[in-house]
């Protein structure tokens, strides 16, 4: 079991840029195959991935964030980043953070993160 805690969230501009942080209550990829990601949520859509990185440091990102999202850890902090820069107003969205280890998966509360145009 694992509890994860967002940070980082805000208002901001278009082009701006901010950095969320999820610490874990233990350490992460301690155990092989543990995946970590963010995911986001905006009024009235359906949840969608935007970033993971897995164990082995492999990162995958939705097309949408490419080249401007950056995902990354700090296994001494126990903690994930996700790095976003040149934000647009459909970044929009409650992002959440989330552990998966084999058949469990685990959700952060979530941080608003607010671009205006």
């Amino acid at each position: 079991q694992v509890q994860l805690v967002e940070s980082g969230g805000g208002l901001v501009q278009a082009g701006g840029s901010l950095r969320l942080s999820c610490a874990a209550s233990r350490s992460i990829f301690s155990i092989n195959n543990e995946i970590m990601g963010w995911y986001r949520q905006a009024p009235g859509k359906q949840r969608e991935l935007v970033a993971v990185i897995t164990s082995g440091g492999s990162t995958n990102y939705a097309d949408s964030v490419k080249g401007r999202f950056l995902i990354s850890r700090d296994n001494a902090k126990n903690t994930v980043y996700l790095q976003m820069n040149s934000l647009k107003p459909e970044d929009t969205a409650v992002y959440y953070c989330k552990s998966s280890l084999g058949s469990s998966t685990y959700w952060g509360q979530g941080t608003q993160v607010t671009v205006s145009s």
